[in-house]
């Protein structure tokens, strides 16, 4: 079993259970998703597997994915990512993956995505700082950093320290949410309900992973 999927993430909604109980879950096309190669570590050095999700139009692809595609009897994806195994897999090129796999035995995944971008962000924002005052003087630096020329801020050459917390672009990041619960699989529609909110905004491509810390 390849312990991976790749998907997009539609929205978020809500579930009942049979006590009434509502919990909010996003939802997550996952799949169907074409192996494109296997790895070995005769050939590779290792265990891997990569797989492609959404058909892409041919020009708005390269000719190597092209070819690199059409080795498997596939046309070219638009996401592909390649997922690291510990031992061999039981799956060849050409083969499809679907949430099958997530139906029997998994209780939590690892949801991995780009996060929002927010552009350039102040320091209150970007790190939740908390402000100047309001009042006693402050005249238009409410929402500043502050100093940083103190003497705990001075880093080697006479500059400021390196990875000090200041303005800058916020967001747009690769983000692991990890241990989200599995609330639901829906096998006819290819869609996986996780509880919680994931990285990324609607539309966006994610991969989820069986987790491996939490059961």
């Amino acid at each position: 079993m390849i312990p991976a999927i790749l998907g997009t993430k539609v929205g978020m909604t809500r579930v009942c259970d049979d006590k009434g109980a509502v919990t909010p879950v996003s939802v997550v096309s996952a799949g169907p998703c074409t192996v494109l190669q296997v790895r070995t570590p005769d050939c590779d050095g290792y265990h891997a597997v990569q797989m492609g999700f959404k058909d892409v139009k041919p020009h708005r692809s390269t000719k190597p994915l092209i070819g690199h595609a059409a080795k498997a009897g596939s046309g070219p994806k638009r996401f592909s990512r390649e997922i690291r195994l510990s031992v061999a897999s039981d799956v060849s090129p050409g083969d499809v993956l679907t949430v099958e796999q997530f139906v029997e035995g998994v209780a939590y995944v690892d949801v991995t995505g780009t996060s929002k971008g927010r552009g350039f962000a102040g320091v209150m924002k970007r790190h939740g700082f908390g402000g100047q005052q309001a009042t006693h003087g402050v005249e238009r630096k409410h929402r500043s950093a502050g100093s940083i020329g103190g003497h705990s801020n001075i880093g080697l050459g006479r500059g400021v320290k390196k990875g000090k917390k200041m303005p800058g672009h916020f967001g747009h990041t690769r983000t692991t949410q990890r241990n989200m619960k599995l609330v639901g699989v829906d096998r006819e529609r290819n869609l996986l309900l996780i509880e919680g909110s994931l990285p990324g905004p609607a539309g966006g491509m994610v991969v989820v992973r069986i987790s491996k810390t939490k059961s």
